[in-house]
């Protein structure tokens, strides 16, 4: 590296796959000077020579010269495959920078990891922020939702940039500091988890429109049209109706028909379902999604027990309308749970995230963004400590008058032999969140029968276990 360009760089990006090439250049856009670096310098080379004209950027054929590069104190973002290659990375840079210096994994690393390695790098004087970035290559390039974690100090040095490079709604950007070490990752792997969801629950809209009502794609396009100027108004309902509007060029059959049925997932949905059953929160319409994805692959087990449903169904004129209330009320479900999820681990590790600015920082640049995160924003601006978004009013009165139509759809896709384990499953959630009584004193019967396990009483304190091997009265436990 030639001494001119020592220390000039504001901010460095490595890892020059598509989501960190896009990165760069969204910072260079910005007016920032960006040192860029790969493990393979020919990638390097080609994001200058394809995009160089778009700003003003410094190529690093190693670490040292990417570290040389910048400014103080440092900041390099790592845009590479989670896991081991993450952690190599890390420690290269950390060799060669000092006390005061920063490392932002902008990966979809696990929360833990990101933990693990804050706790590390804060030893030798280093500040590490685990950011997470959604919005795709799209988002990355125009403007992504970020999730930053990490210390309060390093935000104010790396805070700005970010916001500066982040989706904007209502002059808004759509990046706040999520809190201490893991939050920024725990934020961004429950967006990705909420987001299995909402797909899913959009898949199973599409299917019980055709296979039940009779649609063809194009027809369930335009449907998916109108829902997306009302109060699903949203990313994901928008892109479903471009998607099932598109024809294969080669076959003349619908886009979709041609795509094989086996959906596939990087991790980040299972890990929201494991860390919720950590943690004893109930995120059953995200573990269905994820569920789903998994039998879809089973293709063996599929086989051999596909047959043609002969089911006959009387399907109501009201099916399409129906649909849209169960989607809307089974997203709502879906929302409601991945911020339960939020609020248990900000409890549990002592983030104190602010609900109500991570719908806000949703709004724009993300997957998952949608009209309604507007309605969620101010649910928690007017009860910060809302038990969940079913209290709030609004909430409340949008599912209460869908209720009627859910149970129609879920109703009729059993008959049809239509699997809507995302409608029926948020159904029960809402179902079991409303009942006076739940079974659940049964349960505690049984185990305390087998296995001594005790119970409570609703009409005294305290903990009892009855002597069923015995004469059955009941004793203090």
């Amino acid at each position: 590296m030639a001494n001119s360009t020592e220390g000039t760089a504001r901010i460095a990006v490595t890892g020059l796959a598509t989501m960190g090439s896009n990165l760069a250049r969204n910072l260079a856009r910005h007016g920032y000077k960006v040192a860029v670096h790969n493990r393979s310098f020919a990638r390097t080379k080609a994001l200058i020579e394809q995009y160089g004209h778009e700003g003003d950027f410094v190529p690093a054929e190693t670490t040292a010269e990417l570290v040389a590069s910048l400014q103080r104190p440092r900041q390099v973002i790592i845009m590479v495959k989670a896991g081991g290659p993450t952690d190599a990375v890390i420690d290269e840079l950390a060799d060669a920078m000092e006390p005061g210096d920063m490392i932002i994994d902008g990966g979809n690393a696990h929360f833990a990891d990101t933990r693990r390695r804050e706790a590390a790098l804060k030893e030798r004087g280093l500040h590490f922020v685990g950011a997470g970035i959604s919005g795709g290559e799209e988002g990355a390039l125009n403007g992504p939702s970020i999730m930053p974690g990490g210390s309060p100090e390093s935000y104010k040095h790396l805070g700005p940039v970010l916001e500066d490079i982040a989706a904007k709604v209502d002059g808004e950007p759509c990046c706040v500091h999520v809190g201490p070490d893991g939050a920024g990752h725990f934020v961004k792997m429950v967006h990705n988890g909420i987001e299995y969801a909402d797909m899913q629950l959009i898949a199973e809209s599409y299917d019980l429109l055709r296979r039940a009502g009779g649609l063809e794609p194009a027809a369930i396009a335009d449907v998916f049209r109108t829902w997306n100027s009302g109060d699903l108004e949203s990313y994901l309902v928008e892109i479903t109706a471009e998607v099932l509007g598109h024809v294969d060029a080669e076959t003349g059959k619908p886009f979709v028909d041609i795509i094989t049925d086996q959906a596939e997932q990087k991790g980040t949905g299972r890990w929201t379902v494991q860390e919720a059953l950590e943690l004893g929160i109930p995120v059953t319409g995200i573990a269905e999604a994820v569920f789903a994805r998994s039998l879809s692959a089973r293709v063996d087990q599929r086989s051999a027990l596909q047959s043609t449903s002969d089911a006959s169904v009387q399907v109501p004129d009201t099916l399409v309308d129906d649909v849209r209330s169960a989607l809307y009320a089974s997203k709502v479900v879906a929302y409601a749970q991945g911020f339960d999820q939020m609020r248990a681990a900000s409890e549990q590790y002592d983030w104190d995230i602010d609900l109500g600015a991570m719908a806000t920082i949703w709004r724009g640049g993300c997957i998952i963004r949608a009209v309604f995160l507007n309605r969620i924003r101010e649910a928690y601006e007017k009860a910060p400590d809302l038990p969940s978004l079913l209290v709030d009013d609004y909430f409340r009165s949008a599912v209460e008058n869908a209720v009627d139509a859910w149970r129609r759809v879920v109703t009729t896709a059993v008959q049809a032999g239509v699997p809507v384990p995302g409608f029926s499953s948020a159904l029960a959630y809402y179902d079991a969140l409303r009942s006076e009584r739940l079974p659940a004193a049964l349960i505690q019967g049984l185990r305390d029968f087998f296995g001594a396990h005790t119970y409570r009483r609703v009409d005294k304190d305290g903990s009892f276990h009855t002597l069923w091997s015995g004469d059955r009265n009941e004793i203090d436990a």
